[in-house]
C-alpha cells in the first residue's frame, strides 16, 4: 500500500471508531430509532438521485436494507441508549466477523479453518469475561443488545454476499432508503408522537451534528474509501486496519465522554483482539512458517 493509502486505511477506522460517540450523543437529543431513521435518510439522499441501482435482485437490497438499518442499527442505538457504552460497544460489534464465519459455515457450507474456530473460542472467552463481570460497564440487558445487533450485522453481510459483483456503494445507499419510514414507525409506538416530532421539527445543533458525521462521515465517506481500498489491494493487507476501530473507540469514548475502562473489560478486550488477529494473521504466519 502507498503512504497515502495507509493514512486512508488509519482514517477511515479511526472514524469508524469515534461514530460511536456522536451515537451516544445523539441517543442523548433523540429517540434512538429516530437518530438511526435520520442516519439512513441522509444516507441514501440526495446520493440516491446521483448513482444508478446496483446490479443485484431487488429482494436482496430490501433485505439488506432491513437487516442492516432496522435491526442491526436499531437494536445498536438502542441499547448506546440505555447505557451501552460508547468503546464497549465499538469492540463487541467487531463479533460480526465471527458471526458471519458461523453464518457461512450453517448457510452456505463454508467450513471454518482450525484457525478460525480457535480466534471464535478466543474472542468468545473474552465476551464471557465482560458478560459475566459486575464492572462490564453497562446493564446486561444493553450488552446483549449490542451483541445481538453484531449477529445481525454478520446476517447483513452474508446478504450483501449475494449481491454479487454489484457497486457496493450504490448498494448501500439504495439500500439505505429502506430503513427510514418503518423505523419512523416504530419510534411512534415506542416513543410517542411528541418525542418524535420534536427533533424532527426543531433539532438541537448537537443533534444535527451527530446525524451529519453518522450519514455523511460514517457512512459515505467511509464506505467509499474503504471499499475503493479493498478493490485496490488484496482483502488481506486491508482488513487488519478494522482491528483498530475498537481501540478508536475506546480512546474517543475515554477522551470525549470520560468513559472509565475496567479492569475485566480490558481483559476481555484483549482477549477479543487476540482472536481477530488470529482470524486476520494467523493463517499467513502458519504459511510463512
Amino acid at each position: 500500500m502507498t503512504p497515502r493509502d495507509i493514512l486512508l486505511a488509519i482514517a477511515v477506522a479511526a472514524l469508524w471508531g469515534f461514530a460511536f460517540v456522536p451515537i451516544r450523543l445523539g441517543v442523548g437529543e433523540m429517540p434512538p430509532l429516530v437518530l438511526t431513521a435520520l442516519r439512513f435518510f441522509f444516507s441514501a439522499l440526495p446520493f440516491a438521485f446521483f448513482l444508478k441501482p446496483p446490479k443485484a435482485p431487488a429482494m436482496i437490497v430490501i433485505g439488506f436494507g432491513a437487516v442492516l438499518g432496522i435491526i442491526k442499527f436499531g437494536l445498536l442505538f438502542t441499547g448506546m441508549k440505555l447505557g451501552m457504552p460508547a468503546g464497549l460497544s465499538s469492540l463487541i460489534m467487531q463479533m460480526q466477523v465471527f458471526f458471519t464465519i458461523l453464518l457461512a459455515a450453517l448457510i452456505a457450507r463454508e467450513t471454518p479453518t482450525r484457525l478460525q474456530i480457535i480466534a471464535i473460542a478466543v474472542a468468545l472467552g473474552g465476551v464471557a469475561i465482560i458478560a459475566f463481570s459486575n464492572d462490564r460497564g453497562a446493564p446486561l440487558l444493553p450488552f446483549l443488545m449490542v451483541l445481538l445487533a453484531s449477529f445481525f450485522w454478520g446476517v447483513a453481510n452474508m446478504l450483501a454476499r449475494r449481491a454479487g459483483g454489484a457497486d457496493m456503494l450504490a448498494f448501500v445507499v439504495w439500500a439505505s432508503l429502506v430503513p427510514p419510514l418503518p423505523l419512523i414507525a416504530l419510534s411512534l409506538g415506542f416513543d410517542g408522537k411528541e418525542a418524535v416530532l420534536r427533533p424532527l421539527m426543531h433539532p438541537t445543533p448537537l443533534a444535527a451534528a451527530c446525524v451529519a458525521f453518522l450519514a455523511l462521515g460514517a457512512t459515505i465517506f467511509c464506505f467509499s474509501i474503504w471499499t475503493r481500498l479493498l478493490n485496490r489491494y488484496p482483502a488481506a493487507v486491508v482488513t487488519p486496519f478494522a482491528l483498530l476501530v475498537p481501540i478508536f473507540g475506546f480512546f474517543s469514548g475515554w477522551l470525549v465522554l470520560n468513559e472509565p475502562l475496567p479492569m475485566p473489560v480490558l481483559i476481555g478486550t484483549i482477549f477479543v483482539l487476540l482472536g481477530l488477529a488470529i482470524n486476520v494473521f494467523g493463517p499467513r504466519l502458519l504459511q510463512r512458517r
